[in-house]
């Protein structure tokens, strides 16, 4: 009898700011690996906040949104925050990131898994032109796995079928739908808080007051382009 595989889950993203759906996606990953094979044990979950440097739009600075990442799990007792990425000086790519944490957290030595957890939306941007090197992405799905979160303006079996590389790869990612849907996100929360509208019940109380006492997005954003493929920017 093989002996059970443990897994770690991380997700790479701004939280910017973080919200109930971010934490969402590492429970239902958690129980549908679990469910699809008893030897599958998921042992911890991370999230790992981009650099600075990553050029978004309206991004809050790394010490901002860490702490309210810290706020938001405080009641969890298998989530934490890892700060190399947005520790930084320069973008990462999120392959290096992953091979970063997986030496780090010893995976190797520990018979353990880490596999990247992220929203239907960024399966879709795989085939993105520009936005992925290719050999990125077959670091990230072969080596170490993917669980995609399904959300209902996306399909991603879909995407998985009509991308070779994603086709050749589909062993090693996880297609989980949710069970129940919302369409919170980072975006509409700053949107609201930009128009004065209550962010309760959508993010931590915690973070509301962190956002509120450190007068969090309240401006509102230019009309420039929000980055789109940091490839583009990063390595000309």
């Amino acid at each position: 009898m093989s002996l059970a595989q443990n897994v770690i889950l991380i997700s790479c993203g701004s939280f910017n700011p973080i919200t109930y759906k971010h934490l969402r996606m590492f429970e239902i990953a958690r129980d549908h690996l679990q469910s699809l094979d008893k030897r599958m044990n998921v042992v911890k979950g991370y999230l790992s906040p981009v650099s600075d440097k990553y050029g978004k739009k309206e991004l809050a600075l790394s010490t901002h949104r860490i702490e309210m990442v810290k706020m938001a799990i405080s009641t969890s007792k298998w989530l934490d925050v890892l700060t190399w990425e947005c520790e930084q000086q320069e973008w990462t790519p999120t392959a290096k990131v992953l091979e970063h944490y997986f030496t780090s957290l010893n995976c190797a030595n520990n018979n353990t898994k880490l596999m990247l957890l992220c929203g239907a939306d960024v399966l879709q941007s795989f085939s993105v032109e520009g936005l992925w090197k290719k050999e990125d992405l077959i670091s990230i799905i072969q080596n170490h796995g993917l669980v995609v979160i399904s959300r209902p303006e996306f399909q991603p079996h879909k995407y998985v079928q009509s991308f070779e590389l994603l086709r050749t790869l589909n062993d090693h990612i996880h297609v989980v739908q949710e069970w129940n849907q919302n369409d919170i996100s980072s975006t509409k929360i700053r949107r609201a808080i930009q128009k004065g509208s209550s962010i309760k019940y959508l993010v931590a109380d915690l973070v509301i007051d962190y956002i509120m006492e450190n007068k969090l997005y309240h401006e509102k954003p230019d009309d420039s382009e929000t980055l789109l493929a940091p490839y583009l920017m990063h390595e000309k």
